[in-house]
């Protein structure tokens, strides 16, 4: 888990001259690897990296030179991630090819197999990962993201070159030698304010756009980025013809986990593992407790009673038999906290749920170099509440369309806040129209009295059309699983978990976003995922021997953090002072969101997430547009080794 830089320049003098600005552009992203930092070019290439050391700690250093006999250093490589089967393909590479190797790490197997397998060994990869290639003998990079978009990969080209790096700060850095201007992306602005993140490709800078995930890329230099998706997910459930089929599914299901999580715990340092009180991560803590018998769990939660998963946790981390670390977070710590937590993140992510997670964070890398997480477990096994959706509206399917246009107007009429009244108008939707991910923040009638630069053709669409076109014949459930990979998996959920931590230097697993895990998890009947009772059925029974009885069947919180609560009482200040000192006046109505923020206090309306997403696109504005906000970064301050 590290941080890399590539410049791709005309020439090899342009590529020499640049190297001070690649230095700074580094020290960007020293949180992401403070053991090392090295440098190195080749004609008009230079790569930069900085390293978190977790395997193979006095060797596979980067970028890392490799090739073939008689064909030394031929490639080079920098690399984000970690590849779990890489001891199973460095075998297999060294009895089918004769292969030679040099260091006991993964990286050297990315190089060695793309060199035996070309591109499709980017499929034979178990892991998370961000890499670029540079084959010196056919003078053109290859790289790719992994399945699921776990590790980032931003880019950028101008008339001086092209810049990937995993962090878009250091892109910012090296603007003036691509020769380019980044200014806000309005069209990016809308997807956030609509979505509460900026959807993949898009970032909130002009130029400065992302690989997507499951996707490999070729270029020359001087050439344009040419990208391939090698992975499209696909939900094709089993039929199940009877007791025998499930019980050989939770098998299977479980067989899975456990091989995942076993793999996710190879690694030369100290891995721990975060604990909330749910069935996700607490699967992943008794399964690593198998390979760790000293693993400490963490836990983080709020001063405010009913906003804390910490006592389940507590209980949880006793029935398994792990230390328990916890961390609770105040109003008072979230709100100083949050500029630098913004700068941080590159692109403002509106889920509250990232301040407590970046703390949590900062807590474990006292102790840990390495955590295991429960992402992914929702999205795979059908875990959301709102996946139930299809069996509530299911009665609104049976109503002609003409009546249903109907029903839809009428919930216009209804008053805000009246019993009924969304329930009413999603009915009158189809499943495209309605679901567009788990964040919904501002519907267009609410975007339009906020947003001075509002385009009625910027809506949820163009980030689910593409997901909905590939999955028209599956059912509802796995439907709206599709879109969630492509969209609210990779734009929320692992953009905070990897920022927050990469910000305290300390690296994520998260087992359940494995292809062999996917590819049970695909096979789960729609009615073995949700039931009018509860969601993630088959998940649960086939890891009820695993965990405690009383994680099994407890409601989803989805980690709740009171901000509804505090944007009324300790944080009303605060938001005021953002929305003041902002100068976004051409982009918001900001007296249209004072009204909101009062509104808000005085109970009249819910508007906490809305307020939440306009106050972190401020604060982003005020550091990486205005410049106002000025955060002190602090440098890294771990031991190298834990």
């Amino acid at each position: 888990m590290c941080g890399l830089l590539g410049l791709i320049c005309p020439t090899e003098n342009a590529a020499a001259a640049a190297r001070p600005a690649l230095a700074g552009a580094l020290h960007c992203q020293r949180h992401r690897g403070p053991d090392e930092v090295n440098t190195w070019q080749g004609g008009e290439v230079v790569f930069g990296f900085n390293r978190l050391a977790i395997i193979d700690l006095e060797h596979s250093h980067q970028p890392l030179l490799w090739g073939p006999p008689g064909q030394e250093n031929r490639y080079a490589l920098a690399f984000n991630g970690e590849i779990y089967n890489y001891i199973e393909l460095r075998a297999e590479l060294i009895e089918r090819f004769g292969a030679q190797f040099h260091t006991d790490g993964d990286s050297e197997v990315i190089v060695a197999a793309f060199h035996y397998w070309g591109p499709a060994a980017v499929s034979r990869l178990r892991g998370m990962f961000a890499f670029m290639i540079w084959d010196s003998s056919e003078r053109k990079i290859f790289g790719a993201r992994d399945p699921f978009g776990i590790k980032p990969l931003y880019y950028a080209a101008g008339p001086g070159g092209i810049a990937m790096s995993s962090e878009k700060k250091s892109i910012l850095q090296l603007a003036d030698t691509l020769g380019i201007e980044p200014k806000l992306d309005r069209r990016a602005l809308q997807h956030y304010l609509i979505l509460q993140y900026v959807p993949e490709p898009e970032s909130l800078n002009t130029h400065i756009r992302r690989i997507e995930s499951g996707t490999s890329f070729t270029f020359v230099p001087g050439g344009e980025i040419v990208t391939e998706r090698y992975f499209t997910p696909k939900f094709r459930p089993r039929v199940m013809h009877g007791p025998a089929d499930t019980t050989k599914l939770y098998a299977d299901i479980a067989d899975a986990l456990r091989d995942s999580v076993a793999k996710h715990m190879r690694a030369d340092v100290t891995v721990g593992s975060f604990l909330s009180g749910g069935i996700d991560s607490t699967v992943i803590a008794a399964l690593a407790k198998e390979h760790n018998p000293d693993l400490i769990a963490f836990t983080t939660g709020f001063e405010r009673a009913g906003f804390s998963e910490v006592d389940v946790a507590a209980e949880s981390a006793a029935a398994i038999g792990v230390k328990h670390v916890v961390r609770t977070v105040s109003a008072a710590e979230m709100m100083e906290a949050v500029p630098l937590i913004t700068w941080y993140l590159d692109d403002p992510v509106a889920d509250p749920a990232l301040v407590p997670l970046w703390f949590i964070a900062r807590e474990a890398r006292q102790h840990v170099k390495v955590v295991l997480s429960g992402e992914g477990a929702d999205e795979l096994f059908g875990g959301y509440t709102i996946y139930r959706e299809p069996l509530s509206l299911a009665p609104f399917e049976k109503v002609p369309g003409a009546l249903r246009k109907a029903m839809g107007r009428v919930s216009t009429r209804i008053p805000e806040g009246v019993r009924g009244k969304d329930l009413l108008r999603r009915g009158a939707l189809t499943l495209e129209q309605r679901y567009y991910g788990n964040a919904r923040i501002f519907r267009d009638d609410q975007l339009r009295s906020v947003l001075r630069t509002y385009s009625s053709s910027v809506t949820h669409a163009d980030a689910t059309a593409k997901p909905y076109r590939e999955s028209v014949d599956w059912d509802p459930v796995s439907r709206m699983q599709h879109v969630d990979l492509f969209t609210w998996l990779r734009g929320d959920i692992l953009v905070k978990a990897d920022k927050m931590t990469m910000a305290n230097s300390l690296e994520l697993r998260v087992p359940f976003l494995d292809h062999e895990v996917f590819k049970i998890a695909s096979q789960v009947p729609m009615e073995q995922k949700i039931t009018r009772e509860t969601t993630k059925y088959a998940l649960r029974r086939a890891i009820a021997d695993i965990i405690p009885a009383h994680v099994i069947n407890r409601r989803k919180l989805g980690f709740p953090v009171p901000i509804r609560h505090w944007l009324r009482e300790e944080m009303h200040p605060w938001a005021l002072d953002i929305v003041r000192q902002s100068q976004t006046d051409h982009l918001i109505d900001k007296q249209a969101v004072l009204a909101m923020i009062e509104e808000h206090r005085t109970g009249g309306m819910d508007h906490s997430r809305r307020i939440w997403a306009l106050l972190m696109f401020m604060i982003w504005h005020g550091i990486f547009t205005e410049g106002r906000i000025r955060p002190q970064i602090p440098e890294p301050q771990y031991p190298v080794r834990l």
